[in-house]
């Protein structure tokens, strides 16, 4: 269960009775568009549907089965969300959206990369100064994958900026090789690995190109320096980052 701070109102009218629930705000939004496939137990602040949810007080249970043909809270709680109305207030809203602001932020940090500055990624303080200089509004209640795209269009007159993925091949010595590998294959993509005759491992791997100088962080934390990495322009073709 998640705490009374962190949950929201779900309310619905029905029948001339009032039902209420408790739920956390993303999942609330999953259920209504048919996508949540977790426990609702997990997400939900009381297994318990009430009347009025501020002042704890509940409905009666002819209300109940006369509107959900049961009393079972886990069978009406969802059903109550996706037939009614999320209510937030002010404060969760506010808290909802700074909470959504950093987490599109980072994906888009994540992700982006400066055509301008030979494909560098932006810090997470350009994207988020760009896009308060671009007035653009979080929305607290949609998802951050959906924001995505209309926060890009928002950055684009501001900084230069796109999606890109890059790939980059790197060469453990053997020295290295066989806890520095299982770091560097979990890091994206693995598109192809070679074990050499020295003991020594190459691997090819993908990720968004904002996540570059992370990557080479984790390169060089986990080899002591001691890797070669080459940005792949071509498949066929390495060349020298």
């Amino acid at each position: 269960m998640i705490s009374l701070d962190e949950a929201v109102t779900a309310r619905l009218e029905s029948h001339g009775a009032r039902f209420e629930v408790l739920i956390d705000p993303d999942a609330a939004l999953a259920i209504k568009r048919g996508e949540f496939d977790g426990d609702l137990e997990d997400v939900i602040a009381a297994e318990d549907v009430f009347e009025d949810a501020s002042r704890g007080d509940r409905p009666a249970e002819n209300d109940l089965e006369k509107v959900f043909d049961t009393t079972d809270p886990l069978e009406i709680i969802p059903e109550v969300v996706e037939r009614g109305e999320i209510q937030i207030t002010a404060d969760q809203r506010r808290e909802m959206q700074e909470q959504k602001r950093k987490q599109l932020i980072n994906r888009i940090a994540r992700n982006a990369i400066n055509p301008q500055m030979d494909d560098a990624p932006h810090p997470p303080e350009r994207i988020e100064n760009a896009l308060e200089e671009a007035g653009f509004t979080i929305d607290p209640m949609e998802p951050v994958e959906s924001q995505v795209d209309d926060a890009l269009d928002a950055l684009r007159p501001v900084i230069p900026i796109r999606f890109e993925e890059v790939t980059v091949a790197v060469q453990v010595p053997a020295e290295y090789a066989g806890s520095a590998q299982a770091k560097i294959r979990q890091y994206g993509d693995l598109e192809r690995e070679e074990w050499q005759p020295d003991g020594s491992w190459i691997g090819v791997v993908t990720f968004p190109a904002g996540l570059q100088n992370d990557f080479y962080d984790v390169v060089n934390e986990n080899t002591s320096g001691e890797a070669e990495t080459r940005i792949v322009k071509d498949k066929d073709e390495l060349s020298t980052r």
